[in-house]
């Protein structure tokens, strides 16, 4: 949970959220929109985790099911079959914050169950004993805001003002978390780029992405490579480097306290030289 020095308990490690930290991706899925099928062996895993970690990552995020525009949905057995093993090796091999990206309840459980600091959940635990799952674990829990589902949410996204909207998601969000027993002092709010926005929502969302400060719990940014990235600049998936960048700079600039990414070096690098700057209050 948090204090006044901005810590917080990720099971059995705690962060500085004073400091921005870097997430790093890891897709043990076969159909991601960027690194599909890479990593789904546990060496290949294990391998990526190590960069990553070297590169100054300080959570890896793990993720068993796709959730690009139009992705399928994937059964139980075969997202329990893909993360555990992993979440497992890694906890035997590094220390580091182990962050599991699921809706299901039962992932969830499984992924407590083998040592994960933080449960990413981009339907916000709305699915079915979400909520009573964590109720019952002492670990923090990312809520991310989606209009719509994966396979749709992209047809034709509508608001009446995107940051009011977004907040008052999470406002109702937080109320629920708080009636399950979950205390609000454990969330933090992701607002979704990409997820049920279209391209100027999300850079409108970005540009007043520090609105959701007001809410008092920390922003976790997911930028990296995506559509928003590669519409604006017209750029395949592996060529969005340059984008992510800039966003994720921006997005640290307008209260992001976690950044998660793909290209984890050249993050770090970036926010190191955006902290170097913001030392100096003119």
């Amino acid at each position: 949970m948090t204090n006044s020095s901005n810590f917080m308990q990720f099971a059995d490690k705690q962060l500085n959220l004073t400091d921005v930290q870097v997430m790093g991706i890891l897709n043990v899925t076969p159909d991601s929109f960027s690194d599909g099928g890479k990593f789904a062996h546990v060496n290949n895993a294990i391998e990526q985790v190590e960069r990553m970690i070297e590169d100054g990552a300080s959570i890896i995020d793990i993720g068993g099911e796709s959730t690009r525009p139009g992705a399928k949905d994937v059964s139980l057995t075969e997202e329990l079959d893909r993360v555990v093993p992993i979440i497992e090796a890694i906890k035997q091999r590094f220390d580091v914050v182990i962050s599991l990206d699921t809706s299901k309840a039962e992932v969830m459980n499984a992924g407590i169950n083998a040592g994960v600091g933080l449960i990413n959940d981009v339907r916000a635990l709305q699915n079915d004993n979400c909520l009573s799952v964590l109720a019952k674990c002492n670990l923090p829990v990312c809520l991310m805001h989606m209009q719509g589902l994966p396979r749709t949410m992209q047809a034709n996204p509508q608001y009446k003002d995107i940051v009011t909207d977004i907040i008052e998601f999470f406002q109702q969000r937080i109320t629920a978390c708080e009636q399950a027993g979950i205390a609000k002092e454990r969330l933090i709010l992701d607002p979704g780029y990409g997820f049920g926005k279209t391209l100027e929502q999300n850079y409108e969302l970005l540009a007043r992405q520090k609105e959701l400060t007001k809410l008092n719990l920390p922003i976790l940014a997911g930028i990296s490579r995506k559509s928003m990235i590669g519409n604006l600049l017209q750029r395949d998936v592996n060529e969005r480097l340059a984008g992510s960048l800039s966003a994720a700079v921006l997005a640290t600039i307008n209260g992001a306290k976690i950044i998660r990414v793909h290209d984890v070096k050249e993050t770090v690098d970036a926010i190191k030289v955006l902290n170097a700057t913001l030392n100096y209050d003119l």
